[in-house]
This record gives structure tokens, sequence and C-alpha cells, in this order.
């Protein structure tokens, strides 16, 4: 049985068996098929309302082309992503269907693996980017979060410094609170000794200083979020106050006896193992039980290159408008080298590598060396075959090569360093190319 979330593909293919090969192929992913073998009977299909989240779709069909298909659904509303099939003498109307909207291609003849990673990699446009980024890692958190999203319970964020957690709490708080305040504390960031006050806050004449009532963190978070940044980094004296708020869902301000209400949700975040600290004595085991109600980790940006190159596209503009540069698009040699990183600052670390680059970069287009001064590149560690890995790489710089070309063969031979006829060849090997 099918999950009632599966994304659902339309497969327009005239040819009954390779159609068929298709359907059985996208079922066992897990997908929802729909196979059409013209183009007119998939519209009619739209007209009555049904509704794909991809389609893919063959240029050569009787009746209407994939071409006429493709400019019908659009007109009449769909903007999903569309993957086209076509023979290897259609790759020039193929770029020309990329370069007007459509998404991506293989050509004929291909291998089943290579057809289902191209639209497994559409799947993420298909369901939408959110603002956590487009890879599945990304989207199975984002759905996280809309599941607790109206529960109360404390959460613990837990991934490597600059992946992203004050952005997961922040789309916590985005998609349950975002009316209320969202208070955010780097436990780190404030002298041991003034993290209490700053944290509860105080009443006047409670220490030498305080010459008025100061409202803390937790008072001035009223019913909306108070994010814990660097928990770990918490004294242990003050642990078991943080204890109590959670528990009694009250506070007392330095130097009152009368409990204040606290009515925020607490999200707690650490690039530290909070497990091994609790077990070394340096984080309490009780408030770790308490926050770790509902976990979430998100895995470093190694791990996930898809959203590394989402993340590129989506920070290039304001990086040129806060350097006051004209918008400089990123090349595909530039895009596969950052791909390739192994990005050991995760997010930050990308945002710092293209502000730089954005101020230093002498071409039009950024290339690998703006973005990777000469030897700064640190590859990322082998994860299956080498030449998977190395057939991989190429194919994607021959994308990027003819997307950055214009479809122009001659112009992406020239980029890539090769000759026209390498050029072709390489993609009759590897079914690649716009």
């Amino acid at each position: 049985m099918k999950r009632h979330d599966a994304t659902k593909v339309w497969v327009i293919e005239d040819d009954p068996i390779m159609g068929q090969s298709l359907v059985d192929a996208l079922e066992l992913e897990d997908f929802a098929v729909e196979l059409f073998e013209d183009g007119e009977t998939a519209l009619r299909a739209w007209a009555a309302g049904a509704a794909p989240d991809i389609v893919a779709c063959d240029i050569r069909l009787p009746g209407s082309s994939g071409e006429e298909v493709y400019t019908a659904l659009r007109s009449a509303g769909f903007a999903g992503p569309v993957l086209f099939m076509t023979a290897y003498g259609e790759i020039d109307q193929a770029v020309r269907l990329i370069r007007g909207g459509a998404s991506d291609y293989v050509t004929k003849p291909f291998e089943m693996k290579l057809f289902l990673e191209r639209l497994a990699g559409l799947a993420p446009q298909a369901r939408g980017a959110t603002p956590l980024g487009v890879s599945e890692a990304m989207l199975e958190i984002d759905d996280l979060i809309h599941r607790i999203a109206d529960q109360d319970g404390p959460v613990l964020i837990t991934g490597e410094t600059g992946v992203g957690k004050e952005v997961a709490a922040r789309r916590l708080h985005e998609v349950s609170r975002a009316d209320k305040p969202f208070v955010a504390v780097n436990c780190a960031a404030i002298p041991a000794e003034l993290l209490e006050s700053e944290l509860f806050g105080y009443e006047r004449g409670a220490f030498t200083g305080a010459s008025a009532r100061h409202a803390g963190y937790a008072e001035r978070a009223r019913d909306g979020v108070l994010f814990l940044d660097e928990i770990a980094e918490m004294p242990l004296a003050l642990q078991p106050k943080l204890l109590r708020l959670l528990e009694a869902k009250s506070f007392h301000r330095l130097g009152s006896e009368k409990a204040t209400p606290f009515k925020a949700r607490v999200v707690a975040a650490t690039n530290r193992n909070v497990r091994h600290a609790a077990q070394a004595g340096q984080f309490r085991e009780d408030l770790l039980y308490r926050l770790d109600m509902f976990a979430i980790d998100i895995p470093p940006l190694r791990e996930r290159p898809d959203d590394v190159e989402w993340l590129l596209e989506e920070l290039v503009g304001p990086a040129s408008a806060n350097a006051r540069r004209a918008i400089r698009p990123l090349s595909a040699l530039a895009i596969e080298a950052a791909r390739s990183y192994s990005w050991p600052g995760n997010v930050r670390e990308l945002r710092f590598k293209l502000e730089r680059a954005v101020v230093f970069a002498q071409g039009p287009a950024l290339m690998p060396a703006d973005l990777f001064p000469p030897a700064r590149i640190a590859p990322r560690a082998p994860s299956g075959p080498l030449a998977n890995i190395r057939d991989a790489a190429e194919r994607r710089a021959i994308d990027g090569a003819l997307r950055d070309a214009g479809g122009e063969m001659q112009e992406a031979a020239r980029l890539l360093g090769i000759s026209r006829t390498t050029l072709w060849e390489k993609i009759r090997r590897l079914g690649s190319g716009e």
C-alpha cells in the first residue's frame, strides 16, 4: 500500500513496454505512478482535476509532442518539475526546453538507475523547499517540526557548529508561535556569574548595582519561545533552577520570594554530545531527560550536498547586494567544487566563503578559485565506488557547463577544457547533458 503522502509521478510514454518498466521501477521506490501513452490523455486527466507532483515525459509522442504537452501543462497551471526523456538526436530540443523552464532530461537509451536518480533529485522540488533546505534529511526535519509544533514540551536540537540549529529553532517558532516573542540566549556568551540574573531577572536591591527591577529572558519570552543556545555550557550550579523552570512552569527573580509564571516553550541547542557530558558529570542527567522530550539532530552539510547547491543559489543574491556588486552567478564548476568540499564549518562557513568570493571575484561568474583560494579545497571522502563518484562528478560538471553555455556544445567544451568530440563521447557514455 502506498503512503498517502507519496510523491505522485505521471509517466507519459507511448512505448507500453518502456512505460510499464518505468512504472514498476518507480513504484518499487515508493512513488505513486500513473502511466499515459499519449499527451492528450494526460491533459484530459489534468482538466478533470488530477494533479501530479512530477511529470516524466517522452519528447516524441503520437499526436501532441512532449514539448506541446509541457507547454499546455504550464499554461494550465502545473508548476512542478518536468523530466524529459529524449533520443540522442533531440538533445538540442531538450536543452531548449531546459532553458525554457523544464527541470532535467535523460537521453535514451538510459539505465534505470540514472532515471531514478534524476527523478528522485526532483522530488524535493515537487514538495517545495523549506527554510531549512531541499535535501531529504532537512525535509524530514521540517516534517518533524510541523508534527511537534502544537506541543508544549521542550526541544533539544543537536548538530555541529554552524549547521543551522538556531534556524531550526526559528522554524519551529514560525510554524507554532509566530505572533509571540522569540528570545535567544547564548549560554556560552554570558559570564557564569551573570547568567542567572540575566535568565531569571532580579528585583531592585537584590545585589549591589541592582537599582531597578530587571525582567530576565524567561520573563521576556512570555508565551513564545525561549531559545537556550549552547546549553551544555550552562554552569552546573544553575542547571537545577532551569530544571525547576521546566517542571514547575515558574521561576523566581533574584531577590524575590514570589513565583513568576512561565508560559514559554524551551528550545535548547548544543554542538556537544550532551549525553557524554552527562555521563562525565558535566551536565545533569535529570535536566537532559527533561530537555530531550523532542530531539532534533541536524546532519552536517557534507552529508547533504543538495543543500550546498541550494544555499549557494539562495545566498549569492544577498551576498552581492551586501557587497554592492552586480549579482555574480555561480559557474557549474564552482557548484561542483562546493558540493565536493567537506564544509567543516557547515552553513556558517559556506556563507562566509560566498561573501568573500563575491567581493574578490574578477570574472562575471564565480569560479572554484573564488570560493576556495588555491590550496584550500579539501575533498570530501568518497562514499562509494571510485568510478561511480567520478562519473557523477563528470555528469554534474557537463550539465552545469551546458547550462552556463546556454546549450552551445562548443562553448561548453571550452569551459570544460576538452574538445567538442570528447564532450559528445562523454555525454553518450554518461547519459548527461541538459
